[in-house]
């Protein structure tokens, strides 16, 4: 699974500006999750091939009652516990003050590996202060300057040493991992307990990434189904606050870790706006998924259709309609079975191929038919087609004029392959190429 790499230190020391230099995007977040501040930031990053995620935490603020800031605190610390390395910013322009030694104190304590960065050295006169900070006792401080990117190269290269390097392509699991995503209290440990009931064998009991998170082995028709659940949330030491910023660490871990991923709603509430961030955070990372309304017992009938209610979470999710719905009472075990037969043959359809043949012969009649709107009177052909990744899967269309081709076009492209093909539950990647 991907490193998990956590930006601590206290305030006005860069830490987001420092995020989203090391993201190469001026506004780096890809959705905000919400935790108990609403803007601690993750994402997903890469150097050189070797990826990882990173996180933004707020500035770090000792012994203050003021509610926020006591949230952030705690927020750090869950930041700090989970990471796999630490960066720990500290302001050269300010100098070594109070706070910055009670920061070097925790991160000691961790037994974490880290990276003293020293911000704000925009020129080599600048790097003269940096002496300073060997009294944390933090060893070898990093000059960087986040704002311009001097020197942030040599400082990524050092970081991505301290841990064991993940690609970025990821590889092809030899299990089907089929993560239960859902916010607390939706069911997520009954489902997880429904589906190993039913199974009645469970080969045994593995440690998760987590503390406290436990994978467990069910079988489906003789095939093992690693199941992560990410339930037991809060049985954690840390206050209610930070309850919810401690599920989105947990969530992104599972996302990184699956295949596919069933994210569990309650259907007395149904989909939120909350619950489509994270829907839209599995389709990011090319994982197979789909929705399972639970507490479907509860539901009256007469007043609310499944079709009614399915309805509206494609209208929630706008272009996702390939995703599929199922409807389940974890309490009663009510089609709990329908779980791990749907995630098997999203599994399934994420690692398959087309063979070039059978994609030129099917879609190129299409597309010849149907061609991309022609742009600043330049006539656009799709030439060739090809799958070249599976697992996710990933399309080339050789073309022309790549640059020309059009959002809209490329949906109807996608929509059209899995009018063909399938892909059900599984997010596919559409590449243009010169011919």
């Amino acid at each position: 699974m991907k490193p998990i790499v956590a930006i601590v230190g206290r305030p006005n020391v860069g830490k987001s500006t420092l995020f989203n230099r090391l993201l190469g995007k001026r506004e780096a977040i890809v959705e905000k999750v919400s935790g108990v501040t609403r803007d601690r930031h993750y994402a997903d990053a890469e150097w050189a091939g070797a990826a990882f995620t990173l996180i933004d935490t707020g500035g770090y603020v000792p012994q203050s009652d003021d509610v926020f800031e006591r949230a952030i605190r705690e927020q750090v610390m869950i930041s700090i516990e989970q990471a796999t390395a630490i960066i720990f910013v500290v302001d050269a322009s300010t100098g070594l003050l109070p706070i910055d030694e009670e920061i070097a104190a925790i991160i000691r304590k961790s037994n974490k590996p880290f990276i003293l960065a020293v911000n704000k050295c925009d020129a080599p006169e600048h790097e003269a202060a940096i002496s300073i900070f060997y009294a944390l006792g933090l060893g070898e401080p990093i000059p960087i300057a986040a704002m311009s990117g001097r020197r942030v190269g040599d400082f990524l290269d050092i970081l991505c040493a301290m841990f064991p390097r993940v690609d970025a392509l990821e590889e092809e699991s030899e299990q089907l991992h089929l993560a239960i995503i859902g916010k607390p209290n939706v069911g997520k440990s009954s489902l997880v307990n429904a589906l190993l009931g039913e199974n009645r064998h469970i080969v045994t009991d593995i440690a998760g990434t987590t503390r406290d998170s436990i994978d467990s082995i069910a079988t489906y028709h003789s095939e093992k189904i690693v199941l992560i659940d990410t339930a037991g949330l809060r049985k954690r030491k840390y206050v209610h606050e930070s309850v919810e910023y401690y599920s989105t660490i947990r969530t992104i871990r599972s996302i990184d870790r699956c295949d596919v991923a069933a994210v569990l709603f309650d259907a007395t509430i149904g989909l939120q706006k909350q619950d489509a961030i994270i829907v839209n955070e599995i389709v990011e990372k090319k994982k197979g998924v789909f929705i399972v309304m639970n507490k479907w017992d509860l539901i009256e009938k007469e007043t609310k259709t499944a079709h009614e209610i399915e309805s509206s979470i494609y209208e929630k999710l706008k272009l996702l309609d390939y995703v599929p719905v199922i409807f389940i009472s974890a309490l009663t075990h009510q089609r709990t079975s329908s779980v791990l037969k749907l995630a098997k043959e999203i599994y399934e359809e994420r690692k398959k191929r087309i063979s070039t043949n059978k994609l030129n012969e099917v879609l190129l009649p299409v597309v010849e038919s149907h061609p991309p709107s022609s742009k600043q009177g330049k006539d656009i052909r799709i030439k060739y087609i090809t799958q070249v990744r599976a697992n996710p899967p990933v399309f080339s269309f050789f073309t022309n004029f790549p640059e020309l081709m059009q959002e809209q076009y490329k949906r109807y492209i996608e929509n059209t392959l899995r009018e063909h093909f399938g892909f059900k539950g599984v997010p596919v990647t559409i590449v243009f190429k010169k011919k």
